[in-house]
């Protein structure tokens, strides 16, 4: 479960932020989604603790969700696809429950790659 001292935040693309976002309301964030570049982020902010803790999830436009997740650093960041807005449903549920099993019905491919750059920049 979520420390009391950790506070989840979910932010849409339209900037609307929510603190502390209930199950129904992530499910609505979701389901008001549009094809282009919404995108869903479930962030986890804790004092103390160092780097990005987000999933999150972009309805693309071939209608597919492209979920991602960060654990702390860059080097481990994963990406997804998939067509069911119930599995990406099921999948940030039980992350921001902090569930252990929340990913296990995806292939992740590592991108962290992509993103070292943004953290080599942030510690100059």
């Amino acid at each position: 479960m979520l420390k009391d001292h950790a506070m989840l935040i979910a932010t849409d693309e339209a900037g609307r932020v929510v603190k502390r976002p209930s199950k129904p309301a992530i499910g609505r964030m979701l389901a008001n989604l549009r094809r282009g570049d919404a995108h869903l982020v479930l962030e986890r902010v804790e004092e103390g603790l160092e780097g990005s803790w987000y999933v999150q999830v972009l309805l693309r436009d071939d209608n597919t969700y492209q979920l991602e997740f960060r654990d702390g650093v860059a080097a481990e960041h994963y990406q997804t696809r998939t067509v069911s807005q119930e599995k990406v449903l099921t999948a940030m549920l039980g992350w921001a429950a902090g569930k252990a099993d929340w990913k296990v019905d995806f292939v992740w491919n590592n991108i962290g790659s992509q993103f070292e750059a943004d953290d080599t920049q942030r510690q100059s």
